[in-house]
């Protein structure tokens, strides 16, 4: 029986575990708390990620490593890389966590892009504003996620107090300034690419987000085919240029029957939580088969699906779990403002059918204003 190595301890190591055990594998998690909720269905390995005897441990109780979120330092799975199968590598790895670097590779690879400048000094930093103009958006080009690290410039007098947010970050993790993109939509598409080089996607995904956070994500996307084929040209891109392997996310902005890249995700995917009810083989168990080398699954989609993003606190499961292809998903964390600790998605065969479910659920839960865009866009 193999032994996966997941670097980090949150939901989504906490589905690949729950996605292995059908494949009889053994799942070994690493993360630098012993309460993370992947620990719940898998043994867990406590300590830092730079720790090298951590690191060795680790690495000799499994047979190849993969990570759960995209900041673990890139030294780290370089070392592991030595020494084990690490798959995504460590060189897909490093671009994803610098903004700047993943977005030269997007311009590099003729997908569009927002313009976006360097910002090493406060002296860039309004060079860059008058450049690009505003509104804008200052970001840190590592560790920042969910909204965190950044600050929306929306005209001069801000740039102040942009600096006086960021600015202490810009020698250890650098600035990036990036134009505002007044975008219609938000899509994302989730691609695997296995060690073999078969490439797949699953049906384009469409996002809505309240303050950085993602709130709902309905497949597949009500979109002119045009759109989806663009969207799964430039994963297939990605793919190749970095040789990838396992599941990834590519976020992207539509505008004007245009698609402009906002961020490559190197691992599995909130906006593909869907696939586990709603395709025939999930990111999850399609991540797995990746790092392994197994054949890729079929991601042919089942019906429609929907997915609600649980964040700060549980809601009550049981107008889910009354919806016949209603699915509730706790990952048994301690409640949080701010914090994602389930989710839910409703699965149904027609787009009038999950929009009924969606409008009862709403109800029931009193959160009509969460699924009120998703209701919007099935009845348009």
């Amino acid at each position: 029986m193999d032994t996966v190595g997941i670097l980090g301890g949150g939901q989504l190591a906490r589905m690949l575990a729950l996605a292995a055990a059908p494949l009889g594998l053994r799942v070994l998690v690493m993360d630098t708390v012993a309460d993370a909720c992947a620990g719940q269905c898998a043994p867990l390995l406590v300590g830092d990620y730079r720790d090298e005897a951590a690191l060795a441990e680790f690495a000799a109780k499994a047979g190849v490593a993969t990570f759960d979120f995209e900041n673990v330092p890139a030294a780290s799975a370089q070392w592991l890389a030595r020494r084990i199968p690490v798959y995504p590598g460590p060189g897909a790895l490093a671009v994803a966590q610098d903004r700047l670097a993943e977005k030269t590779l997007f311009r590099e690879l003729g997908i569009p892009v927002p313009d976006f400048v360097d910002v090493p000094t406060r002296e860039a930093l309004e060079a860059a504003v008058a450049r690009i103009g505003t509104p804008c958006i200052l970001k840190t080009r590592r560790l920042g996620y969910d909204g965190k690290g950044q600050f929306r410039i929306r005209s001069t007098a801000d740039v102040g107090a942009a600096w006086a947010a960021l600015g202490a970050q810009a020698a250890e993790v650098g600035l990036i300034l990036e134009a505002f993109v007044p975008f219609e939509r938000e899509l994302s598409v989730v691609a695997v690419r296995g060690r073999d080089g078969d490439f797949r996607t699953w049906p384009l995904t469409e996002n809505w987000h309240v303050d950085g956070v993602l709130s709902a994500s309905l497949a597949p996307a009500r979109c002119e085919p045009a759109i989806e084929a663009q969207a799964h040209a430039h994963a297939r891109a990605l793919a190749e240029r970095l040789d990838y392997t396992g599941v990834f996310a590519l976020e992207l902005f539509c505008r004007d029957g245009v698609l402009l890249a906002n961020e490559l995700a190197p691992r599995v995917h909130n906006s593909g939580h869907w696939t586990i009810e709603g395709a025939e083989t999930s990111q999850f168990e399609n991540h797995l088969r990746a790092v392994l080398g197994l054949p890729l699954g079929a991601t042919r989609m089942i019906g429609h699906a929907c997915m609600l993003n649980w964040i700060g606190a549980m809601p009550d499961p049981a107008p889910v779990l009354r919806e016949p292809g209603g699915h509730w998903h706790d990952y048994g964390k301690q409640a949080r403002d701010g914090r994602k600790v389930g989710h839910a998605t409703l699965r149904a065969d027609t787009p009038q059918a999950l929009q009924a479910a969606l409008e009862r659920v709403g109800t029931a839960l009193e959160r009509q204003a969460q699924v009120a865009p998703v209701i919007e866009r099935l009845a348009g």
